[in-house]
């Protein structure tokens, strides 16, 4: 097994004032050569957005974007014909970017700061036709049990769907319980954040906003210090 600790206080940090920004790999003007990417997961940016704020209209191409919102509601258009879409804390929305589009991201709300995660994953096919997709899951199915999110378009999984041999998935989990994840094959990796909690893996203790790369196993093992809420992201290594 090989692992790769990311400690939420050794994250990049921005704070543009309506936005609070933490960047677990380079981004924008974090850059740390060490954190470029983990296998095909090339952002995961934990961002905290004020009332009415967000981003203006602006290009995506050949990424796989998956957003999360945790707390608040996130409104969505795009050049696809999207007209403000939201997207409220339990839902998941993805976006195929592909041959190329134009999108904005706004805080739906006036009196409530939005937080969420936003994932950008490699695809394996480039220039396919931009799509957009979302789905609300309920958090008593990921009690105790893993909840897919996000799969590959090429399976007939459950979960909303991107362009690559990955999978999103979230669980949570009591104090002092004890969850084996298993990977797809020995080409995948699994980074696992702690969207909140305190969890044991490989003897590393991870807490809240902490995040672990886990590669070149068939499973491991997550034993749990606090109740806590995780999100694992599978995707292929190379």
């Amino acid at each position: 097994m090989k692992t790769v600790l990311h400690k939420a206080s050794d994250r990049g940090f921005a704070n543009h004032g309506w936005l609070q920004a933490n960047h677990s790999f380079s981004f924008a003007n974090f850059f740390d050569a060490e954190k470029i990417q983990f296998g095909a997961l090339r952002v995961l940016n934990d961002d905290v957005i004020a009332p009415s704020m967000g981003f203006s209209t602006h290009p995506h191409d050949n990424m796989e974007i998956i957003t999360i919102p945790l707390k608040g509601t996130l409104k969505h258009k795009d050049s696809m014909g999207n007209q403000w879409e939201t997207i409220k804390a339990g839902e998941v929305q993805v976006m195929s970017a592909g041959s190329g589009l134009l999108h904005s991201e706004m805080n739906a709300n006036t009196d409530e700061y939005l937080s969420l995660f936003q994932i950008w994953i490699i695809p394996n096919k480039r220039n396919v036709e931009p799509r957009y997709d979302q789905q609300f899951f309920k958090a008593e199915d990921r009690q105790g049990q893993l909840q897919t999110l996000v799969t590959s378009i090429d399976t007939n999984d459950q979960g909303l769907k991107i362009h690559q041999d990955a999978k999103l998935s979230r669980i949570d989990l009591n104090q002092e319980q004890k969850f084996t994840y298993n990977t797809k094959t020995l080409k995948h990796g699994t980074y696992v954040m702690v969207i909140s909690g305190e969890v044991e893996i490989n003897e590393k203790t991870l807490k809240t906003r902490d995040a672990i790369g886990v590669s070149n196993t068939k499973s491991f093992n997550v034993i749990t210090n606090l109740n806590s809420q995780l999100l694992f992201i599978e995707v292929p290594m190379s």
